[in-house]
């Protein structure tokens, strides 16, 4: 499991006091308000920055940092990822997951035949659908629903699913 989930992705600076917009990669972009600080990833090192003041503008995140007051400080931070440690991510209800902690998992069916690799989860907004990369190569194309998803099992590794009939034909 990853210790760090994605949160966001610094797309630009705001304004010349070291304000960055922010393009949230989680489903809820309220959630910054309640953070106290983020994992920004620099390519070279992992910095731990606190959060001073969260604004919302359009679709995006305004962030201020505490120490980092100009532009000058902030402009070299452009395009890269802001992250939270599991301690600081969102408690989950039961059933939901971090995408994160899917993609890789071994999908087997009701029988235990292993089909294949979760490969990425598509969001639809009705409901997520997991594409799993077959041993042919083929994608399969599963919806994240009750019927389908019978048993997921992040720390040994594996999905146990139902495949509905046709899905396998496409």
């Amino acid at each position: 499991m990853e210790d760090l989930l994605q949160v966001g992705i610094i797309t630009s600076t705001h304004g010349v006091r070291g304000e960055v917009k922010v393009y949230p990669t989680t489903d809820d972009p309220r959630r910054f308000r309640r953070l106290k600080e983020v994992v920004l990833d620099t390519g070279r090192e992992k910095m731990n920055l606190e959060i001073e003041g969260v604004k919302f503008f359009k679709q995006f995140v305004i962030l201020k940092f505490k120490g980092l007051d100009n532009i000058n400080d902030i402009e070299k931070y452009r395009q890269k990822s802001l992250y939270v440690t599991r301690k600081n991510a969102v408690r989950l209800q039961r059933d939901e997951y971090f995408i994160a902690d899917l993609i890789g998992l071994k999908v087997q069916d009701e029988d235990g035949k292993e089909l294949g690799t979760v490969k990425d989860v598509i969001e639809t907004g009705a409901n997520d659908v997991y594409e799993v990369e077959m041993a042919d190569g083929k994608s399969l194309l599963l919806p994240a629903i009750k019927q389908c998803i019978l048993n997921v099992d992040v720390e040994n590794g594996t999905m146990q699913v139902h495949v509905l009939e046709g899905l396998l034909d496409l």
